[in-house]
């Protein structure tokens, strides 16, 4: 099992987070997690709050295991990580959280401004981003994680699998949750509360790791491992990727000594 190498030199996250990007645009799937029923929840660390389809269908989602601190389950993605880790669909911030705690790299990208706030309120580093907006250290990430469903993003799990690939060094190690049973669908859905209020509608897909694995591989990806916990599923992959898209070495990026060590709620890092 490869651990992050404790208390490692955290300014290189510190001058990832602070590099002045110019700030993502809203689009639908950032207003839907950004409509009251998700900020009211994340608010209150307690639900119902569900991924609703046309349909009808729900889809619960598990607001207090997200607002709680890492699980076992948790502890075992965390463990194998790889050097400088970035949490995409970062939610409240709990892995982000628990990997700053032990000294290791992490940064949080989330299009949610209250899953934003509320990370940087519990130690973490986050920045409000789609992860298909420019983000800083671009393939000069060890570890990428899609956790809590979040292979889902964007409902195109071919694109969202070569984002990655560029976000990552090459060799780097993507660790992804995937759905407990075999299924391979692209859906629109909203997020519903369950008592009436709900966002806008936004694509999404639901992969189990069969499905993961066949994507995976037509993107360039090799199975590294795969396993159970908690009743979850887990799926790790290894980028293939030649890195052509890494920063010179001699980067503009602002270091750790220029940006707030203790950035408030009120401000959190995606607004610097």
């Amino acid at each position: 099992m490869n651990h992050p190498s404790p208390k490692a030199d955290r300014s290189a996250v510190s001058a990832h987070v602070v590099g002045r990007l110019p700030s993502a645009s809203p689009d639908v799937t950032a207003r839907s997690w950004s409509a009251d029923p998700y900020t009211d929840a994340l608010r209150t660390g307690r639900g119902p709050l569900y991924l609703r389809r046309s349909d009808g269908w729900l889809l619960p989602l598990e607001v207090e295991r997200w607002c709680a601190e890492a699980d076992a389950a948790d502890r075992e993605v965390l463990g194998r990580c790889e050097g400088a880790v970035l949490d995409v669909g970062c939610g409240p911030g709990r892995l982000v959280t628990a990997l700053a705690q032990q000294g290791w790299r992490a940064l949080g990208v989330d299009v949610s401004e209250a899953a934003v706030a509320h990370t940087v309120r519990l130690g973490g580093q986050a920045l409000r981003r789609s992860v298909f907006d420019p983000l800083p250290g671009e393939g000069r990430w060890d570890t990428a994680l899609l956790i809590d469903g979040n292979v889902g993003i964007g409902g195109n799990p071919g694109a969202l699998l070569r984002r990655m690939s560029q976000l990552l060094v090459s060799g780097g190690l993507l660790i992804a949750e995937t759905a407990p049973v075999d299924v391979d669908e692209r859906v629109q859905v909203h997020v519903a509360d369950g008592r009436g209020a709900s966002g806008t509608d936004f694509p999404w897909a639901r992969l189990g790791t069969p499905a993961l694995l066949r994507h995976a591989r037509r993107a360039g990806w090799r199975p590294e491992g795969q396993w159970a916990a908690g009743g979850r599923s887990f799926l790790a992959l290894r980028n293939r990727r030649t890195s052509s898209a890494a920063e010179p070495p001699k980067s503009t990026a602002v270091t750790s000594s220029q940006r707030d060590r203790n950035p408030s709620p009120e401000r959190p890092v995606a607004d610097l």
